[in-house]
C-alpha cells in the first residue's frame, strides 16, 4: 500500500514540478503562487482522505463480530427469492412451506426496518471518515488560500483550476492506464 502511495506521489510531484518548470520559464509567479497553493491543499485533502478512510476500515474490522457460520445463514428476503436454496454453495436442499402473501409482505416490512435501522447505524459509524480533522485542515487551508488570493488581488482562476486538478487528474490516468492486480 506504501509503494502505490508513492507511486502516486511520483507522478504528482512530476506533474507539479513540470506546472513548476512552466510558470518559471514564463516568469509568471502569480501563476506559480496559484498553482501551488491550489495543488498542496488539492494533495493535503486527497492524501487526509486517503488515511481517514483506511482508518474507518481498521476500525471497521477491528470492532467486526461476524462469525462465519452465521455469514453464511440465509436472511428472509432470500428464503423468499429461493425457497428451495436452489442457488445456494453447499448444494443442500430443504423442504420448506410455502409461504402465503400475508407472510411474504411482514418478512418485506421486517427487512426494510433493518435496513433503515442499519443504514443509520453505518452513517454514525462512518461519520468519523466524513469529518475527519485532517480533511477538515485541508478544507481550510483550500479556502484561506483562496481567500488570501483573492484578497490580494492575485487569484486567477485558470491556474488556480489547473493546481487543483492536478491530484485528481493524475489518480484518474494512474489508475487506468495500471493494470488491476486483484
Amino acid at each position: 500500500m506504501i509503494t502505490t502511495i508513492k507511486n502516486f506521489a511520483k507522478v504528482f510531484f512530476l506533474l507539479d514540478f513540470g506546472v513548476i518548470l512552466f510558470c518559471l520559464v514564463n516568469a509568471n509567479t502569480t501563476w506559480l503562487l496559484n498553482t501551488q497553493i491550489a495543488f498542496f491543499s488539492s494533495l493535503f485533502i486527497s492524501i487526509a482522505t486517503f488515511f481517514s478512510y483506511q482508518n474507518s476500515i481498521k476500525k471497521r474490522l477491528a470492532n467486526s463480530s461476524v462469525d462465519i457460520d452465521t455469514a453464511n445463514d440465509r436472511d428472509k428476503i432470500d428464503e423468499i427469492d429461493d425457497p428451495y436454496d436452489l442457488y445456494s454453495e453447499d448444494g443442500v436442499v430443504e423442504e420448506e412451506k410455502e409461504l402465503t402473501a400475508h407472510e411474504i409482505k411482514t418478512i418485506i416490512q421486517e427487512e426494510k426496518s433493518k435496513v433503515k435501522r442499519n443504514s443509520l447505524k453505518n452513517m454514525i459509524v462512518n461519520g468519523g471518515s466524513f469529518v475527519s480533522i485532517y480533511r477538515l485542515v485541508g478544507y481550510a487551508i483550500l479556502v484561506v488560500g483562496f481567500f488570501y488570493l483573492v484578497n490580494h488581488k492575485l487569484f486567477e482562476p485558470f491556474s488556480y483550476m489547473v493546481g487543483l486538478f492536478i491530484v485528481p487528474l493524475s489518480m484518474l490516468v494512474i489508475k487506468l492506464t495500471t493494470k488491476s492486480v486483484d
